[in-house]
């Protein structure tokens, strides 16, 4: 039983009160460039899914059985950078070979996966503490933390690209017409999400 609480406080911290565009603003690229269309918000945020939970199946396991036995975690940025250009480089051709229109429609978005600072800092977070046990991530917490964190990246992509369609429709101001509405849009969502960093998980 305490098992399964501490599996939902990490799935409903991740989802919604630790978001990482919305709370810890993480991975904003692919998140002010891929949201113009739900479709390839969806793409996307499903990609974004599968990467997380790979790589923090492998990257807690090359931590946790490499880098601290044998005392070399300052090599922990590199490898988990190369953990994660892997996986996506596997997510890039799986794309290109089954679903080419996405592949196409994802474009420049897809390679950035690589960059996206969301990635590489659930993989460091997983190594840390965690917040509602107070002990390290275990293998399986660390595998959760990952996809709910993914489900919360998707989850904010699906909504700011259904606001973004409806703004195409609406008579915006020419100043703020493009980026300078969607940042606005983003700033909003955030502090709509900051109501839930009142719920306590305890």
């Amino acid at each position: 039983m305490e098992t399964f609480m501490s599996l939902l406080q990490i799935s409903i911290g991740a989802i919604f009160i630790q978001n990482f565009i919305l709370s810890r603003f993480l991975g904003l690229c692919p998140f002010m460039g891929v949201s113009k269309k739900l479709s390839t918000a969806t793409g996307m945020g499903i990609a974004v899914i599968f990467v997380m939970t790979v790589a923090s199946m492998f990257t807690w396991a090359i931590n946790h059985f490499i880098l601290e036995a044998y005392n070399v975690l300052y090599l922990q940025t590199i490898v988990f950078i190369l953990v994660i250009a892997s996986l996506v480089q596997m997510v890039e051709m799986i794309l290109h070979k089954y679903s080419p229109v996405l592949y196409e429609s994802l474009g420049v978005y897809l390679p950035l996966i690589t960059t996206n600072c969301a990635i590489l800092g659930v993989a460091m977070i997983n190594t840390g503490i965690n917040p509602y046990s107070g002990s390290p991530f275990t293998f399986v917490e660390s595998v959760v933390n990952g996809t709910m964190s993914g489900v919360g990246f998707l989850l904010a992509l699906i909504l700011m690209a259904g606001i973004r369609e409806k703004i195409e429709l609406a008579d915006i101001p020419k100043p703020l017409e493009g980026l300078p509405i969607a940042f606005i849009t983003a700033g909003l969502m955030a502090v709509a999400f900051l109501g839930f960093s009142g719920m306590q998980l305890r």
